[in-house]
């Protein structure tokens, strides 16, 4: 009651000040504050006589205020009770959630998810279908969100769970389809640009400047560095002209690793340079020795016709092949037709043999490349493994890296040598097929020329 009462005095001293002109001096400001004064008592005194002119008044506030003040502890009993059965039954709640999820085994589903959505994650982060869905601004991109899924420890939301299955769905949907797209792909200078791209699957994509690769820092396509040969390169060219229909093509199953391995292969050149100087040296000895076969067979070739007219034509030989040569040494002079048998055999003989060397000509040189290639090969194998052997003691250490030029260089040599010599077997033996033809024939009609000769002696 006092605190009324004095609450009161200040808001009617505030009232009055403010009903007052403001002050213009000290006397002013006193009488004003007198008349305040006289003003709250007064106002007081009619308070008091109100309050105490009505006690049956006060006592039923009184009663309300207790009736209120029991209500709302009744109320606030009755909330208790409410929250400690709520607490109850939220325990009651989650021991049987508990002992569902071990019932449903819920545990181990989600686990597998994780491991699902962990094993995915790396797939999509290599995949070329993230290229052509590389998620919208602001979204979480397919490979952040599975691997944030496989992080998580706390039951999954089903949103969660949902875009799971879609892209686990997108990724095997999209993997059987050839869908032509626009991408930014990086140029060899370093900037991008859009571009038609056609994507066979998750193996490889194509576009008009050469196949591509996709870069998972970037999440982008980029040119293969060294793109591939001609047919491969007309394959990707058939392919982004098709319409619909069926067109020839390749897939890559390494998903662009393949492709990436098969433009770095050596050409033929660059495998002849790392078999250095043997290398060239058994080159060498190869290109000689094919050159001389092509001669001799050209010649040998040219010679079989020659002297197959000859055996048509016995009676008008001529010198422009072997067989006419050895004709007209015995039968174009009459002085040795008239000759001793055995004189005119060992003339026959001189001719023929004349003619042989130059039918086996180069044979010689043949077969001593045949036997001089796996030599080479074999000096450059060593040369190669003893870089091998150098590179291992320089190192400290067994690093196929290290040892792949030695090796390398082994190899080739080694291949080379065979590549000579067994081509160069092969020729040896034509020539000499050949060769031997020509020395029967010439043999065969020789003794034919004698047998006449005798005959002749005999009936004369």
């Amino acid at each position: 009651m006092k605190t009324m009462k004095l609450v009161a005095a200040a808001l009617l001293l505030q009232c009055g000040l403010a009903g007052t002109a403001a002050a213009q001096s000290l006397d002013q400001l006193l009488e004003q504050t007198k008349a305040a004064s006289v003003a709250e008592q007064k106002l007081r005194a009619e308070r008091e006589a109100q309050f105490n002119g009505n006690p049956g008044q006060q006592a039923q506030l009184t009663q309300q205020a207790t009736a209120a003040r029991d209500t709302a502890k009744t109320a606030s009993d009755a909330l208790s009770e409410q929250y400690k059965a709520n607490e109850i039954r939220i325990n009651e709640l989650n021991a049987q959630l508990r002992q569902r999820e071990a019932e449903l085994g819920v545990g181990e589903v989600f686990g597998l998810a994780r491991q699902v959505a962990g094993d995915t994650a790396s797939i999509v982060q290599q995949s070329l279908i993230t290229a052509q869905f590389p998620g919208k601004q602001g979204e979480e991109s397919r490979e952040a969100f599975l691997r944030r899924f496989s992080a998580e420890r706390d039951l999954p939301a089903m949103a969660d769970i949902e875009r799971l299955w879609f892209e686990l769905q997108r990724e095997m949907t999209e993997s059987g389809k050839v869908v032509r797209f626009s991408a930014s792909v990086v140029q060899p200078d370093g900037t991008s640009a859009a571009t038609q791209v056609v994507r066979i699957g998750p193996f490889n994509a194509v576009s008009d400047k050469g196949y591509l690769s996709y870069i998972p820092s970037l999440r982008a396509l980029s040119l293969i560095g060294k793109q591939l040969p001609d047919d491969v390169l007309d394959a990707g060219e058939d392919l982004l002209a098709a319409g619909s229909g069926y067109v020839w093509t390749l897939a890559d199953p390494g998903r662009g690793v393949i492709l990436s391995l098969y433009a770095e292969r050596p050409n033929v050149w660059q495998r002849i340079e790392k078999g250095e100087l043997v290398g060239y040296i058994t080159i060498a000895v190869g290109l000689a020795g094919a050159l001389l076969w092509l001669y001799q067979f050209l010649y040998l070739v040219m010679v079989r016709l020659a002297v197959s007219w000859q055996l048509k034509n016995l009676e008008r030989p001529a010198a422009n092949n072997p067989l006419g040569r050895v004709l007209l040494a015995f039968k174009g002079d009459p002085k040795r037709v008239e000759e001793d048998a055995e004189v005119a055999e060992l003339r026959i003989t001189e001719a023929v043999l004349r003619e042989v060397p130059r039918l086996e000509r180069f044979q010689a040189f043949l077969r001593l490349a045949v036997a001089a290639g796996p030599l080479l090969g074999l000096i450059g194998t060593v040369v190669g493994m003893i870089m091998t052997f150098q590179a291992i003691t320089e190192s400290g250490s067994s690093d196929p890296r290290l040892m792949a030029n030695g090796i390398s260089q082994a190899m080739i040599a080694t291949v080379l040598g065979l590549g000579i010599a067994i081509p160069l077997l092969f020729a040896n033996a034509i020539l000499a097929s050949l060769s031997r033809t020509m020395v029967q024939i010439l043999d065969e009609q020789s003794t034919g020329i004698l047998a006449e000769s005798l005959e002749k002696r005999r009936r004369a």
